[in-house]
């Protein structure tokens, strides 16, 4: 019970990372509060959460959605002790396909957007949005999901490593400010993690990132989630300001 009561919002808490992220805290004793756009699939986890949790439906790209969703959290619990930026999208497509010397296609301007909304200012919304509760209450934990390709880049994902390298940047930023406040922020970078969507892949892609990883294996969302919690938790009180790599030691680029 690491995180007994503790006040925990998780993002894109409905499915993958974010459900097994959901399911360990709820484990560890917090009291569990998540959000994503999937209706139907929040309000069925929310009721293997327990009595305490919460499902909101929110796009956290939306500024607005997201402070009215803090804003009935701390009126519900009356405080906001951990924030799990999880949320995220991709929309992959090579920044320019050229043929013969010729341009064929390009990123488009709309994966672009997207991707960034959802993975880059959405955590931006979020955390800005918890802050000032964080402040007030004398402390608090704020974690945020980065990738490995945020680390070493990724053929085929400007715009998603664009937003994960964009995570690490604000991590730092936001533990040199918001450190004497007593918050702690940090990020984790996961590697090839079996998520629902990833296990719909051709089986020649799923070897093709085994390979990578010298564990063999590809990771499990638990794997993350029991991250979130000990960056979370009181075991990880001087840990601050820091991307922790959860990637099974991967070796992008061999």
């Amino acid at each position: 019970m690491r995180l007994k009561d503790k006040v925990t919002l998780i993002t894109g808490g409905a499915a993958g990372i974010g459900k097994a992220t959901a399911l360990r805290f709820a484990e560890e004793g917090a009291k569990v509060v998540i959000c994503d756009v999937n209706q139907e699939s929040g309000d069925a986890l929310v009721k293997e959460l327990g009595p305490e949790a919460r499902f909101y439906k929110v796009n956290v790209a939306d500024r607005q959605e997201v402070q009215t969703w803090v804003d009935d959290v701390v009126a519900h619990y009356g405080r906001v002790d951990v924030l799990i930026n999880n949320a995220g999208i991709t929309r992959d497509g090579l920044f320019v396909k050229v043929k013969d010397g010729a341009l064929v296609k390009q990123m488009e301007e709309s994966a672009w957007d997207a991707v960034i909304n959802v993975n880059l200012k959405g955590v931006f919304n979020c955390t800005q949005a918890v802050t000032p509760t964080m402040i007030k209450q004398g402390g608090g934990v704020i974690v945020n999901a980065s990738s490995v390709v945020g680390l070493y880049g990724n053929f085929g994902q400007t715009n998603y490593v664009a937003t994960k390298a964009g995570v690490i940047g604000m991590t730092k930023v936001w533990a040199r400010e918001l450190g004497r406040f007593g918050i702690r922020v940090n990020a984790v970078a996961p590697g090839f993690i079996m998520t629902e969507m990833v296990a719909k892949m051709p089986e020649n892609i799923l070897a093709d990132m085994k390979s990578h990883t010298p564990l063999g294996r590809l990771g499990e969302p638990v794997d993350i989630a029991n991250a979130y919690v000990w960056l979370s938790s009181d075991e990880s009180a001087y840990v601050h300001g820091t991307t922790l790599s959860v990637d099974g030691g991967i070796v992008i680029g061999t």
